[in-house]
């Protein structure tokens, strides 16, 4: 038995937290659709830092899109929207053949625009149109100023991928956001059910910061909560999740053909090594549901992962963790507001790194010629 694929009679989907052009093009990714079930793909800038920054495998297109622009942001752009073609290709028969339910390859607008809602609307479109491919999901983070522009997307039949929740503040703001763009659609009296969105939850963040804190109290109560929090937090927005997509609020989007938007768990993989390898894919399986999963993470999950429908178990003990950590005196609102601001911080770090790594991979390639 292979647990990754059984995973999908639990009702969740994996995805593949990762995209390079060699694994494209050898078939790394066909095996993981054919062989281990995959059912989707998410990238972001430290992905493409990494994929583009290695070796020698973009340099020819790399030479062929410097002939006709010398633009660094333009060149990224050029490189990342093949991969993500290539990539939505090889996923096309599952979105096919899922109707729509999975497949998906996701691409993220520039970091550097999380806090401006208008550039956010114009480069989704923008990407959305580039790709021509009807199973991309645009990334926009959960700030501010891009939940508004989840609405006007949604409203536009952009697929998003809704990027860096970390509480259920920001879940609620962004499920009503999707909700609110659907509405907005359907008013107007247009197609409902090829508009696809997940609400991307990031988990062992959570865990890592709030254990910082608790390592500092000296309290065994303190100690007894450590690795606890990320998958409490997760439980209790699931629990908002079902309330939201299966009570009124939805109900005659759903007649109407509107899809859910799936709770998708990320930043999977552990950054503890005192605590399993598997502990955020075990611990979050449930109908409705994504996990996209670093290459490590799937190989463990693979190996020894445990199937259950671990969502739905322990949900008062769940609440009673976040409860303890008020009465600790942490507020987990604080902890997750700043865990958003490092996040759009460090995905824009990991981009102006990347676009360095180009002009350093341009150089290279020039003083060749």
């Amino acid at each position: 038995m292979n647990p990754l694929i059984e995973l999908h009679a639990y009702g969740q989907s994996f995805w593949y937290d990762n995209i390079q052009r060699r694994f494209l093009l050898d078939g790394t990714l066909l095996n993981l659709i054919e062989v281990d079930g995959l059912r989707g793909m998410t990238s972001n800038p430290t992905i493409f830092e990494k994929a583009i920054s290695a070796g020698d495998e973009y340099d020819e297109q790399l030479l062929e899109v410097l002939e006709k622009s010398q633009d660094l942001q333009e060149v990224y752009e050029a490189l990342a929207l093949t991969d993500i073609r290539l990539a939505c290709d090889l996923f096309a028969d599952l979105y096919q053949k899922s109707k729509g339910g999975d497949g998906y390859v996701s691409l993220e607008v520039s970091p550097h625009l999380a806090h401006d809602d208008e550039g956010t609307v114009a480069e989704a479109r923008r990407l959305f149109a580039a790709v021509d491919r009807p199973n991309v999901m645009i990334k926009v983070p959960a700030t501010s100023q891009g939940v508004p522009a989840i609405r006007r997307l949604v409203s536009e039949g952009i697929n998003i991928n809704v990027t860096l929740m970390f509480s259920m503040h920001h879940y609620e703001v962004v499920a009503r956001a999707y909700l609110d763009g659907l509405k907005k659609r359907a008013e107007r009296g247009l197609d409902l059910a090829h508009v696809a969105s997940v609400a991307s939850f990031f988990v062992s963040r959570v865990d890592t910061a709030v254990d910082k804190i608790l390592v500092d109290i000296d309290d065994p109560a303190a100690r007894a909560l450590m690795g606890k929090t990320a998958v409490a937090n997760s439980k209790v927005v699931y629990q908002r999740f079902k309330e939201l997509f299966h009570g009124e609020d939805f109900n005659d989007l759903r007649a109407a053909g509107a899809a859910v938007q799936r709770l998708l768990w990320a930043s999977t993989s552990t950054k503890n090594p005192d605590y399993p390898d598997t502990l955020y894919v075990d611990q979050l399986i449930g109908p409705e549901t994504v996990n996209t999963m670093p290459p490590k993470t799937i190989d463990a999950f693979r190996d020894h992962g445990q199937l259950s429908y671990s969502l739905e178990q322990d949900i008062e003990d769940a609440q009673l963790i976040l409860d303890n950590l008020v009465e600790l005196g942490i507020d987990l609102d604080e902890v997750t507001e700043k865990l958003q601001e490092d996040g759009v911080k460090s995905f824009s770090q990991s981009f102006d790194q990347l676009i360095e790594a180009l002009s350093q991979k341009v150089d290279e390639l020039q003083a060749k010629a």
